[in-house]
């Protein structure tokens, strides 16, 4: 499904603008539409902490990331049974997740 995959691709963007010391806090929204591979919307909030504006850091998460749902599935390798981990434990925090890597951002 597209609403767990990008839940789980809006944290690994969101803790990758704080933990690249982007912003202190982050927030992504993601919006998609049934049939359509793009989201609809997109946007970055950084609560006023962030090192740029906001619009700035949408930029560079466009950069770094592709939010295709195919990607996400290929990136977040989302195709390997790992779900019965989330269900016991939560879905977020432990780092055997792919959403929780971080990777250096271009910028």
């Amino acid at each position: 499904k597209v609403d767990r995959s990008a839940a789980y691709y809006s944290r690994y963007v969101a803790k990758n603008i704080v933990a690249n010391g982007l912003a202190r806090r982050c927030e992504v929204e993601v919006a998609y539409a049934i049939g359509k591979a793009q989201p609809v919307s997109l946007c970055v909030d950084t609560f006023g902490t962030g090192k740029f504006d906001d619009e700035k850091l949408l930029g560079i998460v466009k950069k770094n990331f592709n939010f295709e749902v195919g990607n996400i599935i290929s990136e977040l390798d989302l195709r390997k049974p790992v779900y019965h981990k989330t269900s016991c434990y939560g879905h977020f925090g432990d780092p055997q997740f792919t959403w929780e890597k971080v990777k250096k951002l271009e910028y």
